[in-house]
C-alpha cells in the first residue's frame, strides 16, 4: 500500500478532478462493457435511500477502502494525480480523497454522485464490484481492470456493516450469501435467518457452459436478473415461483440491459495460466489420469469441463446431489434446484478457494477431497500430477 510522505492538500486533488470533469468527453453509448462496469440499474434506491451508504462513505479513507477489498482503476485517474500518488504525496488516510476517487468513477464497481461542494450525495454499485478486480500494476489494489475476475479480496459483509441499518454478517473476504436477504424495492427482507455464504464466482469462461450458477437455476440472464434486482437493489422485475420470489418495479431498468450484459460476459475468456506456472510433463500425466483412473471427466468433460448440458434435454441442466459429490447441502436446499452443477474448470488456477463454500483452500485440497470421497486410491505422485493438469486449464 502507498504510504504518504509529504502530503498534498486534498483540495489540489479535487481541483484536478474538477478540471477533468469539465473537459471530459461525454460517456459512450451503453454497451455490455459499460453496463457491466458502470450501470447501477437505479440501485441507489437501496444503497442511498435505504442503507444510507453515502453517509458512511463520507468518513471512509482510501486506505480503509483498499483494506476491505475495494479496487481503484488507474486508467480513470488523471496524469497529475498519478504523479502525486507515485510521489506518495496524496493522503490515503483522508476521506476527502475517497470522495475525489468516487467523483472520477475510479472506484471499481461503486458509482457516487458528488455535488459542487464536494459532498457525496448518493452511491450505487455495479456488477464490477464483485466480478472485477485490478492487476495491481500501480500498487496493491490499484491497477487496470480485470473484468470477470472474482474479487476474492472484497469483504462485502464488512462493507454492508458500514450502513447504520445492517451488521457485518461475518462472511469474510471473497464471500457473499445471495439467498440470505433480498430487496423488494422498498425493504430488505430476510428470507433465511442463518446465512450460508458462497465464494464470489468468476464471470469469465462462461461461453457454451450453460446454466451458469452454482446450482444451475437458469441461464446467465436469470442470475443477472436475480442479482441485479434482489441483491444489488436495481429497479426491475424478477419472478420465480420455484423459490417464491416475486418483485415488480416500474420502470424496469434491469431487463432491457440483460442481453448486452450477457453477451459481454460470454465474451470474457478464462485467463490462461502464467508461463512457467505448471509442470507440463506432470500436467500431461495428470490429463491421462483426469480422463482415466480418476474419472474426473465423467462430470467435467472437455472443452467446457462441466457436464451440465450433457443431459437428455440441454434445456434442463444435468445436476448432482450434494451427497453424490460430498459437499455442503444447505445452500443448494435454498435454491430452485436443490442440487449443484459440476463446476467448469477453465481458469481454475486463478481463483482459490474452491467449491461453492470455499471449503477447499487450494487445488491439492480439491484432489484430496475427491480421492477420499470417490475412493480413488491415488498415489501422492498421481495427486500431484492431477493438480498440475488443473493448473494448466
Amino acid at each position: 500500500m502507498i504510504r504518504p510522505a509529504r502530503l498534498v492538500s486534498v483540495g489540489v486533488v479535487l481541483t484536478f478532478v474538477a478540471v477533468l470533469a469539465s473537459t471530459a468527453a461525454p460517456p459512450p453509448a451503453p454497451n455490455g462493457q459499460e453496463t457491466f462496469r458502470y450501470d447501477t440499474f437505479g440501485d441507489e434506491q437501496l444503497w442511498t435511500n435505504v442503507l444510507r451508504m453515502h453517509e458512511a462513505l463520507r468518513s471512509v479513507a482510501p486506505a480503509t477502502a483498499l483494506a476491505v477489498g475495494l479496487k481503484v482503476d488507474v486508467d480513470a485517474l488523471p496524469p497529475e494525480l498519478i504523479a502525486l500518488l507515485r510521489a506518495r504525496e496524496v493522503d490515503l488516510d483522508d476521506p476527502a480523497t475517497t470522495i475525489a476517487l468516487l467523483r472520477l468513477n475510479a472506484v471499481v464497481g461503486v458509482m457516487g454522485k458528488v455535488d459542487d461542494a464536494g459532498q457525496l450525495t448518493s452511491v450505487g454499485i455495479t456488477c464490477a464490484l464483485c466480478h472485477s478486480t485490478v492487476d495491481n500494476s500501480f500498487a496493491t489494489g490499484i491497477g487496470r481492470r480485470l473484468d470477470g475476475w472474482p474479487n476474492r479480496d472484497l469483504n462485502v459483509g464488512a462493507i454492508l456493516g458500514l450502513s447504520p441499518l445492517l451488521d457485518d454478517p461475518g462472511w469474510g473476504p471473497g464471500k457473499y450469501d445471495p439467498r440470505h436477504q433480498v430487496f423488494d424495492g422498498k425493504n430488505v427482507v430476510t428470507r433465511y435467518p442463518d446465512t450460508v455464504p458462497v465464494v464470489i464466482p468468476p464471470a469469465y469462461g462462461l461461453k457454451s457452459v450453460g446454466h451458469e450458477t452454482y446450482t444451475g437455476d437458469g441461464p446467465i440472464s436469470y442470475w443477472n436478473s436475480y442479482v441485479g434486482v434482489s441483491q444489488m437493489g436495481g429497479k426491475g422485475n424478477f419472478n420465480d415461483p420455484r423459490i417464491g420470489l416475486f418483485i415488480s418495479q416500474q420502470p424496469d431498468r434491469v431487463t432491457p440491459k440483460l442481453p448486452v450484459l450477457r453477451d459481454y460476459q460470454l465474451g470474457l475468456s478464462a485467463p490462461a495460466p502464467p508461463p512457467g506456472s505448471f509442470d507440463a510433463a506432470a500436467a500431461s500425466r495428470g490429463e491421462r489420469l483426469f480422463n482415466g483412473k480418476a474419472d474426473c471427466a465423467r462430470c467435467h468433460p472437455a472443452p467446457t469441463y462441466t457436464d451440465v448440458l450433457r443431459g437428455p434435454d440441454p434445456r434442463v441442466p444435468l445436476l448432482h446431489d450434494p451427497e453424490e459429490v460430498g459437499t455442503e447441502a444447505l445452500y443448494a436446499a435454498r435454491s430452485a434446484t436443490g442440487q449443484y452443477r459440476a463446476t467448469p474448470l477453465r481458469g481454475a488456477w486463478q481463483h482459490p478457494p474452491y467449491f461453492h463454500d470455499g471449503s477447499a483452500a487450494d487445488l491439492p485440497a480439491v484432489v484430496d477431497h475427491y480421492d477420499d470421497w470417490m475412493r480413488l486410491n491415488l498415489s501422492a505422485r498421481q495427486k500431484a500430477d492431477l493438480v498440475e493438469f488443473l493448473k494448466s486449464l
